[in-house]
């Protein structure tokens, strides 16, 4: 993937979960009732479904980080295959142990985990790439018979 591509794949994968964090964390009723989900007045529920927000959204704002600062764009490649496929997986196992939610949700579990392989595909792609790059430059600094050259 090109560099543009992968910056553009942060910027959409960053900003999805800060909006999805800062939906959760300030309008939740708002947000989980686009879900059918009604979630009442239960300060301890309430509680437990506003800290996610928080998480992904700063999650979301970690991951935009390394679209402008490219030394941090391996970390927000992490950090977004772990949140997504996190998420994805959870989803998957709520499938199997719950049975299958309403579609919107599983458009939900097919995207997240979407992200998660498009972001764990460039952390790969880059890995193989550096390995390669590592190889060469040892080669070009032995003779034929693989003996470090003389300076």
């Amino acid at each position: 993937m090109t560099r543009l591509g992968i910056q553009l794949l942060l910027a959409l994968a960053g900003l999805t979960l800060i909006a999805l964090g800062m939906a959760i964390l300030v309008t939740p009723h708002a947000f989980f009732a686009t879900n059918g989900i009604l979630l009442g007045s239960d300060p301890s529920l309430l509680s437990e479904i506003r800290a996610p927000g928080a998480i992904l959204a700063l999650c979301g704002l970690f991951v935009v980080r390394g679209v402008v600062q490219r030394s941090r764009s391996r970390q927000a490649l992490q950090i977004a295959t772990v949140v997504y496929g996190a998420y994805g997986a959870a989803r998957l196992l709520s499938i199997v142990l719950d049975g299958a939610p309403g579609s919107s949700l599983l458009w939900a579990t097919g995207i997240e985990l979407g992200f998660a392989l498009l972001c764990a595909s460039v952390i790969e792609h880059e890995v193989v790439l550096q390995g390669a790059e590592q190889s060469r430059s040892a080669q070009s600094h032995t003779t034929d018979h693989g003996l470090p050259a003389a300076a």
